[in-house]
């Protein structure tokens, strides 16, 4: 296949092509009329071979879309014409060119009539393309059908009708009927017939101990092949494939005791959806993860050997990367107490599928954009489905201030999403209020991993400046993409957006921790009293102070089963305050008992014990709260 796409690409894929000569007057057909369809996927070229013209023939020919955004483009070459030499020659030719400073796109449309005799894109006015050749000398010839480069770069695809006459003008009219001519047929050598074969790489583990791929739609007779073989690991693999509705069809070494795992199965009649398993054999768990080799195709079996080039047409449905992008913009609340989140977020997914690709031609243009019910719409007459998702630790429900969908005319697919809501997180408030708080949200793909999988979208995932977060200083954020086993029960793909956060220090400081510092101050400096009955009064005074202002911080707190670093503080502060009550009780009443002297000598050494007894207990908190805790 890739022998004729450099060719194609740049003799036929860049620029406008020949316009199609004058139809002749409308009249009765002549001449004979052969229409084909088929199928061509990105970068795919389809030839065909036209044998036995005659010279002085005219040859017509139209090509449509028939699904896709399929942009087709014909081209006519000699059929003695070698492809690699062709390609091989106009490679060196526009290398040349374009080294000798020639602009491109004037030497692709120099060469391409050097090296073809005719061809055409977009020549009936729209996407279709039609010539008119008139056959200069008897012999065979290639009929070259592909889909060209949309005005963005993309490859186009989708399935096509070729309309092929000899002395036939109502071709390029539309009004041409079939004959039982046969004109032109499929050239096997370049294009095979409905062939394809891929390999295809994986792993199973413990925790995922099956996987299946799903086959693309099949044709009545077609045989599909399978080769495994385990390349790493304890795996023992067996094969079963299944219906659409997961009917086992065909196994492999289900008994554990196959020397060569290997599966063919041939369709009766034309079906879509079936799949394919790999399991490891006989219910046994996997001791460590396994990584396997497979190879499938459809009607070629050299796949059985074990050693096959991919190639040909797709045979399996590959899951399909979709990016996630998710970006913080506003805290609306956080709720400690309850340790609920509430949230305003952006939500962008990005991904492929050919299903909802459309022809420009149809609305003159390259994007459409839905609301969530025509898109639901859209996909129902598609049948098709798309990365549906859940956030895992989402609390009630997501109100959605915008929901929209954009699709490109080749099935790239945007949607967006601004959304409320709450979700649910695991604070740890031990630390508190030093504690950097760790927020993490996920998003669980509804369906397996076998369809979807999550990857970063870059360029939209962030926390935005204007977050509104006035508790919590918000800065870097993590992302992580990883395959768990959900709530649903299935094997799917999770995107994880997390952030971790301290708290603003200055409420703290000056609303808690200097009144305790003051307080702490007003204990000590009593001690320099030496009137033991003021100092109880004060002391009193000040541990019914802090009572107070200990109840004034109660209604913040979040009500925990453990102590946090604060708690701890607090603790201390209302147990050191009382026993300054009773150290002063003490001192009074050896003063009563004539022990003046003794309670002097006491007092002046716990003048400096009291700070130090504060100063350790306080290292003594930091030390079990901050690192040995950790």
């Amino acid at each position: 296949m890739r022998k004729w796409a450099i060719l194609l690409v740049w003799g036929l894929f860049l620029l406008p092509g020949l316009r199609p000569l004058a139809a002749q007057e409308e009249g009765e057909q002549d001449g004979i009329v052969q229409v084909l369809h088929g199928r061509i996927e990105p970068g795919e070229i389809v030839l065909y071979k036209l044998p036995d013209l005659r010279q002085g023939q005219r040859l017509y020919v139209t090509m449509q879309n028939q699904s896709g955004n399929l942009d087709p483009i014909v081209g006519l070459a000699p059929g003695d014409a070698a492809p690699e030499v062709l390609e091989a020659d106009f490679e060196a030719a526009l290398t040349r060119a374009i080294t000798q400073g020639e602009d491109p796109f004037t030497a692709v449309n120099r060469l391409r009539n050097e090296y073809f005799l005719a061809w055409d894109d977009d020549g009936s006015g729209g996407l279709a393309a039609a010539m008119e050749v008139v056959i200069p000398e008897d012999g065979d010839y290639r009929l070259m059908a592909a889909g060209s480069f949309s005005a963005l770069g993309g490859q186009t695809f989708g399935d096509y009708e070729l309309t092929i006459g000899l002395d036939a003008p109502l071709v390029l009219l539309g009004e041409a009927e079939p004959t039982n001519d046969r004109i032109a047929s499929l050239d096997t050598a370049v294009t095979p017939i409905n062939t394809g074969v891929e390999e295809i790489s994986g792993a199973l583990s413990a925790e995922n101990s099956e996987t299946f791929v799903e086959l693309n739609a099949v044709a009545a007779g077609d045989t599909f092949y399978a080769y495994i073989e385990t390349v790493s690991g304890d795996l023992n693999p067996a094969l079963l494939l299944t219906d659409f509705a997961q009917k086992p069809v065909r196994s492999s070494n289900l008994n554990g005791d196959a020397g060569k795992v290997e599966l063919e199965y041939t369709f009766p009649t034309a079906v879509e959806k079936y799949r394919l398993y790999i399991l490891n054999c006989c219910g046994k768990e996997l001791t460590s993860p396994s990584d396997y080799r497979l190879l499938v195709s459809i009607n070629d079996p050299v796949v059985l050997s074990g050693a096959a080039d991919p190639g040909g047409r797709n045979v399996v449905r590959e899951p399909e990367e979709v990016k996630v992008g998710f970006k913080l913009e506003q805290m609306i609340d956080m709720d400690q107490q309850r340790e609920i989140l509430s949230a305003v977020i952006g939500l962008r997914l990005e991904w492929h599928d050919p299903a909802l690709a459309f022809n420009p031609e149809t609305c003159q243009c390259t994007f459409k954009t839905y609301t969530a019910p025509e898109f639901d719409a859209l996909l129902i007459e598609k049948g098709a489905i798309w990365p549906d998702f859940t956030i895992l630790n989402q609390q009630g429900p997501r109100w959605a201030q915008n929901k929209k969908i954009v699709i490109s005319s080749r099935g790239d697919v945007v949607y967006f999403e601004r959304f409320t809501t709450d979700f649910q997180v695991d604070f740890n408030f031990a630390q508190f209020p030093f504690d950097t708080q760790t927020f993490i949200i996920y998003i669980d793909s509804i369906f397996p991993a076998e369809y979807y999988t999550f990857s970063n979208l870059k360029d939209f995932t962030q926390i935005s400046p204007d977050n509104g977060e006035d508790e919590f200083i918000l800065s870097d954020y993590e992302t992580e993409v990883s395959n768990v086993t959900t709530s649903a029960g299935t094997y799917s793909s999770r995107f994880t957006f997390s952030f971790s956060a301290p708290r603003h220090l200055d409420y703290y400081m000056f609303r808690i921790f200097v009144p305790i510092l003051l307080i702490i101050l007003v204990s000590w400096v009593t001690f320099f009293l030496k009137d033991y009955r003021h100092r109880i009064e004060i002391a009193s005074a000040n541990l019914l102070l802090f009572i107070a202002f200990s109840f004034s911080l109660a209604d913040n707190y979040p009500r925990l089963g453990y102590m946090t670093f604060l708690d701890a503080i607090m603790a201390i502060m209302f147990i050191v305050n009382s026993l300054v009550i009773v150290y002063n009780v003490w001192l009074k009443r050896l003063e009563m008992n004539e022990e003046a002297e003794k309670a002097d000598r006491i007092d002046s050494i716990m003048d400096w014990v009291y700070p130090i007894i504060y100063l350790v207990l306080l290292a003594g908190l930091v030390w079990w709260y901050f690192y040995y805790r950790v």
